[in-house]
């Protein structure tokens, strides 16, 4: 059907069963917030009467189906690395991470004095990550509880080097990292040196 809303006697018709049947699981989908009501394009009414409510899904609704986001992701790295090799992902990579450099950079114009440990924890939260600090003898320790990118990151553990790089360019400090989700561990974690946090 060319249109973005179905009436429940299309959807009967569709599936060979009465419209109260149908009206009955729709109105269990809309009490779970999978569909909601819509006006037709171009329909005021259907006939006699009140015009025919129609349905569509809802972002929520859409979210059950199965996403092949991280397959095409891991696609498109295997397509860049046979045509541009390792400088095409060191790019890709590059693209994908400049919002969190970015953000690093913002944070620390806006408040100068701000630990700069602390402005990347917020530049990886705005982008995902979920990171928070831990204080060590030596430094800190960084924790990021989400990877926005494991399921590429376990085919390609090369993202998790070129963050690992990122993160001690910003901070203008060697980092070592200790664990990574996209490796089995149950976060990712970096060591970063009391020098990189004056």
């Amino acid at each position: 059907m060319a249109q973005d809303a179905t009436t429940a006697t299309q959807l009967a018709t569709l599936l060979g069963v009465t419209p109260v049947a149908v009206r009955r699981h729709l109105d269990l989908l809309e009490s779970d917030g999978l569909i909601e009501p819509r006006q037709p394009r171009g329909q005021e009414t259907a006939g006699r009467g009140r015009p025919a409510k129609s349905y569509r899904i809802t972002d929520a609704g859409r979210d059950r189906f199965h996403h092949a986001y991280s397959e095409l992701a891991a696609q498109a790295i295997a397509q860049i690395l046979s045509a541009a090799g390792t400088d095409g992902l060191d790019a890709l990579a590059e693209a994908h991470f400049s919002p969190i450099e970015h953000a690093f950079g913002a944070a620390l114009e806006t408040n100068p004095s701000e630990n700069p440990a602390d402005a990347l924890v917020e530049a990886l939260d705005a982008g995902g990550y979920a990171a928070q600090l831990s204080q060590l003898n030596r430094g800190v320790q960084l924790c990021q509880h989400h990877c926005p990118v494991a399921d590429v990151a376990r085919l390609y553990p090369e993202l998790c080097e070129i963050e690992t790089g990122l993160i001690a360019k910003m901070l203008g400090s060697h980092v070592q990292r200790l664990a990574t989700i996209a490796h089995g561990d149950g976060v990712c974690t970096i060591n970063i040196p009391k020098g990189a946090m004056a």
